[in-house]
């Protein structure tokens, strides 16, 4: 079952949402402001990307904000810490995953 990891609020999660329930695709929600992912969840995302840094939006006001361009820091550590660095939405089948909204992935890998 396809998982979409993101935030009620954002557009691009709305919009996978809304897609997948167009095609009758079997999905489930993962709020971040509601739910904490488990470290297995953790693990497959990163696992699956191939640098952490692609984990990070690095156009976000978070980022901005809190001087993620300028200061040292473990990609892994503060996603899991701040998960408002993260691109989302993220979408995960199993143990694969992929960031951002893709149409394509979502084809081929459901």
């Amino acid at each position: 079952m396809l998982q979409i990891i993101g935030k009620n609020k954002d557009k691009n999660t709305r919009a996978a949402i809304r897609w997948v329930k167009e095609r009758r695709i079997q999905h489930q929600f993962v709020d971040l402001d509601e739910r904490k992912l488990s470290p297995k969840e953790w693990s497959s995302i990163f696992n699956s990307v191939d640098s952490d840094e692609d984990l990070i939006d690095k156009e976000s006001q978070y980022y901005k904000k809190n001087g993620y361009s300028w200061r040292e820091y473990d990609p892994k550590e503060e996603i899991m810490e701040h998960y408002e660095l993260l691109v989302i939405p993220i979408l995960r089948n199993g143990q694969k995953a992929h960031v951002g909204w893709s149409e394509k992935w979502v084809e081929d890998n459901v």
